[in-house]
């Protein structure tokens, strides 16, 4: 093996382990990268990911400037209470449409040609009877060779999406895998032998595939809990959505209006006017929803401070199991 093979196979290791965090860390990170990996990460290798992230940096600065000239809202996020606050958490195997779904929740249409996950996380804010509602979803579908990233991103998660497709019954093996590892953190962090009802929704998507289907509702139900909800969808047609997103709702004590059909979808700058100019009151207006374009995944320590704060380990966080 030369010299540039022994330099490129454990840099490449490291790269794709940075890039699922692409713009959402601190320098701070440099440091536990080589606590990581001590022995492949060399200084060229440190060097290379300081270059890299400088280009990203530059990357995202342009990208802000070509943005839209909506301003990010700043009043809107302090007028949002803290019990009104929730995310989603969306799992699942490949190319079985959860861009999709989530597309159709943000008010977006179906997108044919299919691509791997890029964008992870969407935020959308709700102005329903006179309350703000923020609705975070991670789509970790891309920390699936991460193991231990992706049960931190569950233990943060209030509800669950689980998205398998009717036409592989692999991937709804996965998904009974996944509920089983969601079950495992859940009874973790509420420090319960097991949660009164898990908050997920598992979403058999492409059921308009009827002459591909491999799965039968009878079986999907056999093979998931009792108390898992289940739905079969259709981000093509649009069949079964409202009744995921309404189930969903009901999960995180949403008002039924977050569904896509019960809400207008107003742009950034009409929903901060709308923040700004009627705190407290606007309980007639009919209700609304923005998309942030310019929101961001939190930051690695941040998730982490959160499963802390919300499990009552803060002070003692080598006692939060997330390996």
């Amino acid at each position: 093996m030369n010299t540039k093979e022994k330099f490129h196979l454990p840099v490449d290791g490291v790269l794709e382990m940075f890039s699922t965090f692409a713009g959402h860390q601190s320098p701070a990170l440099t440091p536990v990268l080589r606590q990581q990996h001590p022995k492949v990460l060399s200084k060229s290798g440190v060097g290379l990911l300081g270059t890299v992230k400088g280009r990203w940096t530059q990357r995202d600065r342009r990208a802000l400037e070509s943005v839209s000239s909506e301003p990010l809202p700043r009043g809107c996020a302090e007028v949002v209470k803290p019990r009104n606050r929730h995310r989603i958490v969306v799992l699942g195997a490949p190319r079985v449409g959860k861009t999709n779904v989530v597309r159709r929740f943000l008010g977006e249409d179906f997108r044919e040609q299919y691509e791997p996950t890029a964008e992870d996380f969407h935020r959308k804010l709700f102005h329903v009877g006179g309350e703000t509602y923020q609705v975070d979803i991670l789509d970790a579908s891309i920390e699936r060779n991460f193991p231990a990233k992706r049960r931190l991103s569950i233990l943060t998660g209030d509800v669950f999406l689980l998205v398998f497709s009717l036409d592989d019954r692999e991937s709804l093996t996965e998904v009974c895998e996944l509920l089983g590892e969601i079950r495992a953190a859940q009874t973790k962090l509420l420090k319960f032998k097991r949660p009164a009802r898990l908050p997920a929704l598992v979403c058999g998507n492409k059921s308009d595939l009827h002459a591909q289907r491999a799965v039968s509702r009878s079986e999907v139900t056999k093979a998931l809990a009792r108390d898992v909800a289940f739905v079969e969808t259709s981000s093509k047609h649009g069949t079964g959505l409202e009744a995921a997103f309404r189930e969903l709702a009901a999960m995180g004590g949403l008002p039924g209006e977050t569904e896509p059909s019960k809400h207008q979808l107003i742009s950034m700058v009409a929903y901060r006017s709308l923040c700004e100019g009627q705190r407290g009151g606007g309980r007639g207006r009919t209700p609304c929803a923005a998309v942030d374009p310019l929101v961001r995944r939190p930051s690695f320590g941040s998730d982490l401070r959160l499963v802390l704060g919300s499990s009552g380990k803060a002070d003692k966080p080598e006692r939060c199991q997330i390996q």
